[in-house]
């Protein structure tokens, strides 16, 4: 239940930094500038918690549980979901 909390904070977190670089890089008027700062957001995004899963993983070895990694997968992809979504509406609003 703590690996839930702390991982599920993680998360929020790492989302409210690569939706800020997201949402620069929208406004940005320079098209390179957008690419760097989507691609990014993404990739430290994946890097994060790839990151995060192999410490809980190697920290925790006899007590890892996949129900728990696979959840926190879960909440990856519905922070992804939001995040994007929000995105396309400003993405919306500017053009």
């Amino acid at each position: 239940m703590t690996a839930l909390l702390i991982g599920n904070l993680a998360l929020a977190s790492i989302s409210a930094i690569t939706y800020n670089m997201s949402r620069k890089g929208i406004q940005s008027e320079n098209n390179s500038v957008f690419l760097l700062r989507v691609y990014g957001s993404m990739i430290s995004r994946m890097m994060f918690c790839l990151a995060g899963i192999t410490i809980y993983a190697v920290a925790n070895r006899p007590h890892t549980s996949k129900i728990t990694i696979f959840i926190l997968m879960f909440f990856y992809a519905v922070y992804s979901v939001v995040e994007n979504v929000s995105l396309q509406k400003i993405t919306r609003r500017k053009n």
